[in-house]
């Protein structure tokens, strides 16, 4: 569905503008992702358990995604969608460098949080300005695109972490070096928002309208969506386990990490454009991608770490460009901002639960973790068919 309304982009500009953004989220994500492929190990070293491990990873996804229903409504209606966006990154950055001082598991532990509500901050605002952009140039197109340079810089992240630990062996160390991306992500922030004022301008909501309403196509998709988040494994319990039972060498697991946001930069520009011309059915071979990872990860050697890993990227990269993209087309724009926030909070309650059942049955049974893992996924077929089923109907 798009809106009506006067746009304030053209092809060229909107093309711009998610370059633009694009490049700003390649600094965040060298930042953020880079402290995230060490966060498990960290958090390890300073005394967690696996449980305590998916209970952080899942507590800062809950808590970044439940935000973002209040800042996509806040978004939408107060129309601040630059100043939440800049203050949300900033939120975000400031937590990376702060880790190097971080003397217990809690205290790290709240910044892991703080960093994920940074994120839930600009989230909503950010994606409503993107999916705007996207009316020009196609919703696939646009978050693809984004998203192929977001994971450009979460794959050199892992890498100047791996890189630092390999020369210093600290932890900390690669923290400080992390901060300065995070730096310069502050900095581009800022001078995009001047360069783009026009981004921020949504049309307003028809009085008939108001922006409220939702089809049933959208929860379709969003419990759809919810089942995936649920069996999918967050990459700091994953890191745990390789090691814990050495399946991949210290130094290698920022750099599968790195592997992965690769493999996930290069499959959101794929179904990206798949999306485009197909629409969700491509969700399909997404979902079956994300299926696969747990078998391989927790119960295979490092040959099947790696696919694995690589297969974890791709499910990852699925999620990042059409997951948004299929939003943008099911919700006019004047009400995407609260669409967003409400659709990430469902997504983010899902995946929180989801880390806390699979961190906990790690310390029982990776078998059981496995199958936990799997079955949802393959769940999610249903309320997705329905959900084609549903927008297909006049």
């Amino acid at each position: 569905m798009t809106s009506s309304a006067p746009q304030p982009f053209d092809r060229r500009s909107a093309l711009a503008f998610i370059v633009a953004i694009g490049v700003v989220s390649l600094f965040a994500d060298m930042a953020y992702e880079g402290m995230r492929a060490i966060t498990g190990p960290f958090l390890g070293l300073l005394g967690a358990s696996a449980t305590i491990v998916g209970i952080v990873a899942g507590t800062g996804e809950l808590a970044g995604y439940l935000l973002r229903l209040v800042s996509g409504n806040l978004a939408q209606r107060s129309g601040a969608y630059w100043p939440i966006t800049v203050a949300g990154y900033a939120i975000q950055m400031a937590a990376v460098p702060v880790l190097a001082i971080a003397g217990s598991w809690q205290v790290a532990a709240l910044l892991i949080v703080l960093e994920r509500t940074g994120k839930a901050v600009r989230n909503p605002a950010g994606n409503t300005m993107m999916s705007h952009a996207g009316e020009e140039i196609g919703q696939g197109w646009a978050f693809g695109l984004h998203e192929a340079l977001d994971q450009f810089g979460a794959l050199a992240g892992p890498l100047i972490a791996a890189l630092v630990l390999a020369h210093h062996g600290a932890y900390r160390d690669a923290f400080l070096w992390l901060g300065i991306p995070a730096l310069v992500t502050i900095v581009l922030v800022l001078i995009v928002a001047l360069r783009f004022p026009a981004a921020a301008r949504i049309p307003a909501a028809p009085e008939k309208d108001g922006g409220h309403a939702l089809s049933g196509a959208f929860w379709l998709y969003a419990a759809a969506c919810a089942l995936i988040a649920f069996g999918f494994a967050d990459y700091p319990l994953i890191a745990f386990h390789f090691g814990k039972m050495h399946t991949v060498p210290t130094a290698f697991v920022p750099v599968f990490y790195a592997g992965a946001m690769g493999a996930s930069g290069a499959a959101s520009l794929l179904f990206g454009r798949w999306f485009d011309s197909r629409g969700l059915w491509v969700m399909i071979p997404g979902l079956l991608t994300g299926a696969l990872v747990a078998p391989l990860v927790f119960l295979g050697g490092f040959a099947a770490a790696l696919i694995g890993t690589l297969l974890w990227g791709t499910a990852l990269g699925v999620q990042g460009s059409v997951m948004s993209a299929a939003v943008a087309h099911m919700v006019p724009v004047h009400g995407r901002a609260r669409a967003f926030g409400i659709f990430t909070a469902i997504f983010g309650v899902a995946w929180f639960l989801g880390s806390v059942a699979l961190g906990a049955l790690y310390d029982v049974s990776r078998i059981s973790l496995v199958a936990v893992s799997v079955l949802p996924q393959l769940a999610a077929l249903v309320p997705l068919l329905l959900a084609l089923r549903a927008i297909k109907r006049p």
